[in-house]
């Protein structure tokens, strides 16, 4: 008998783990056995949770597998708005520096972000995706270890400081709510972006993973771009 593949809950954020036993619930277990893998959580009535806050291509063989067994659902927090706190470094971390408002903000868009490298994990029957847009306080140590696009500054944790709303995805038909147009309609990523409000990039990569998920499809091009409709 194979052991599970369990990743390591050390470096697990403040954030991940609230969000872990929130969706677990009542009745309900973390850290638990699933054929070749160990889910977040299983609820009572049996749903497996997965609490992913990046790319959600880390978890395509993995989704597959608890969504044979028992049903699965990805919790995908989207921080709509980020406090950020600067400390000096201490045990675990000293005074505060300073406290800064991320002029960063997102939105349900950002999902295709999670969903670019793995387009057609929604197509998984028994995997629901739950968007969470929340308020994060992210907290850093100016310790000189981190990246050098924090100029040294250590990312230390992240808390979860409100929730506001939920998106439910269960079946690809759900993403349709990202296509603003009728039937036969022709548009492009430029039109689409002005339509929701949303930059260029956001709507090429929404579109990229919706014509994978075949939710649109390429008609054509109109001069360089590709003019797109729904399937």
């Amino acid at each position: 008998m194979s052991t599970p593949r369990k990743i390591g809950t050390m470096n697990e954020s403040s954030l991940h783990r609230k969000l872990k036993f929130q969706y677990t619930g009542k009745g309900g277990k973390t850290e638990v056995a699933a054929g070749e893998y160990i889910a977040d959580g299983r609820r009572k009535d049996g749903e497996y949770i997965e609490v992913q806050t990046g790319s959600f291509a880390p978890l395509k063989d993995k989704v597959k597998e608890l969504a044979a067994l028992s049903g699965v659902r990805i919790i995908h927090p989207v921080a709509v708005n980020k406090i950020i706190e600067v400390y000096k470094p201490g045990k675990p971390y000293g005074d505060l520096l300073y406290r800064r408002r991320s002029p960063l903000k997102g939105s349900r868009w950002n999902i295709f972000d999670a969903l670019l490298s793995a387009p057609l994990l929604p197509l998984i029957s028994g995997l629901t995706i739950e968007i969470i847009l929340v308020d994060i306080l992210e907290k850093r140590i100016k310790d000189g270890k981190g990246s050098w696009r924090r100029k040294g500054i250590s990312l230390y944790d992240k808390e979860l400081a409100a929730c506001h709303d939920s998106i439910l995805f269960k079946k690809p038909a759900d993403y349709f709510r990202f296509i603003p147009f009728k039937k036969k309609e022709e548009f492009t990523s430029s039109l689409l972006a002005e339509r929701e409000e949303i930059n260029t990039d956001t709507a090429r990569k929404a579109l990229y993973v919706l014509t994978k998920m075949k939710i649109v499809k390429r008609k054509g091009k109109k001069r360089n771009a590709w003019v797109y409709v729904r399937s």
